[in-house]
């Protein structure tokens, strides 16, 4: 595996495209906006999304998804989770049946509640069925691309597939273990940033550590159930896509979905937050999938439930969070 085509140019797939330059010969890295990618040309660096940080020499940056995709062994699929489907379906076209898909986006297509790997199913049909693979874990794109240590998964329904990935991408600073449960990774990477907006209302409001790791907690029984209803496996939500990926997410300053939430809790409105962002808060159109899911499967997943009120219904911050304090109470 020589070439690899890293689809979206934001912080993640820019940090992505830093950190395995050394395992390929080429990496071609796509970017939506022409003009950045012209200047990451130039200047070897992501002005916008991940500054400071320079492009290893075999990466190229390009703007055309055909000049991506040629030669490409390893597909890498990094755009927001309300853009992918449109992307892989300008993607199919040009794809070989040889070609290995991966997805490191972390998130739900709301409308259909697909998973990322359910997306690319949808849209590429079964002769691709054998050949998908996620990746997910505890990952701040900053700390990945400047070498810090970082652990995260590979799975695959397909042990050997997931083993390659696992060989494909591993090196001394990111080490990846593989997983037969792309549902539970899946799961646990997309609604935890769900959960990390609650975290962010937490800190906003002063709440202390006491709060926090309640929340975290009952955060993760809560994608637990979900992921479980859908096929996951409990070992997957006890591990680095799940508690791992939660723990980084509900405590980081580098978090984007927990910085809503503090915005939130400060008194501003989700319009001004949003239009303030250069980057996506997957957290914000997760949670209203992560509700239909939860209707859907009957699971009980009241923090999803606040939040979802709290973004999309207007309800106050100290609203949401007195109604979780005094719901009825049960056993844990």
């Amino acid at each position: 595996m020589n070439r690899l085509a890293i689809i979206g140019g934001g912080s993640w797939g820019t940090a992505l495209s830093i950190v395995l330059a050394p395992r390929f010969d080429r990496v071609r890295l796509w970017v939506y906006e022409q003009d950045l990618a012209a200047r990451m040309s130039a200047s070897r660096e992501n002005d916008v999304y991940l500054p400071g940080l320079s492009l290893p020499p075999n990466v190229e940056a390009v703007s055309a998804l055909e000049q991506a995709l040629e030669g490409a062994e390893i597909v890498l699929g990094v755009m927001p989770s309300h853009r992918a489907r449109g992307v892989y379906q300008q993607m199919a076209p040009l794809l070989d049946e040889s070609m290995l898909l991966v997805s490191a986006t972390k998130g739900l297509e709301n409308g259909t509640l697909m998973r990322m790997s359910e997306v690319i199913r949808a849209v590429f049909g079964p002769k691709f069925d054998a050949r998908i693979a996620v990746i997910s874990g505890p990952t701040f794109a900053r700390e990945v691309a400047r070498g810090d240590p970082t652990a995260l998964v590979a799975a695959s329904t397909d042990p050997q597939l997931a083993q390659t990935v696992q060989s494909a991408f591993a090196g001394p600073t990111f080490r990846l273990y593989t997983s037969p449960d792309p549902a539970g990774v899946e799961i646990g990477g997309a609604v935890k940033n769900v959960v990390a907006i609650g975290a962010g209302v937490c800190h906003g409001v002063g709440l202390g550590h006491n709060a926090l790791a309640a929340l975290i907690t009952r955060g993760l029984a809560e994608i637990s159930r979900l992921a479980l209803a859908m096929g996951g496996h409990p070992k997957t939500l006890a591990g680095l896509a799940g508690l791992g990926d939660l723990v980084l997410t509900c405590t980081g300053d580098l978090s984007r979905n927990r910085m809503v939430g503090v915005e939130l809790a400060k008194g501003r409105k989700l319009d001004e937050i949003v239009n303030s962002m250069k980057m996506v808060a997957e957290g914000i159109k997760t949670t209203s999938a992560t509700v239909d899911l939860a209707r859907q499967h009957g699971v009980e997943m009241p923090i999803a439930q606040q939040m979802h009120a709290m973004l999309h219904q207007g309800r106050p911050p100290r609203e949401a969070i007195r109604q979780l304090m005094e719901r009825a109470l049960k056993g844990e």
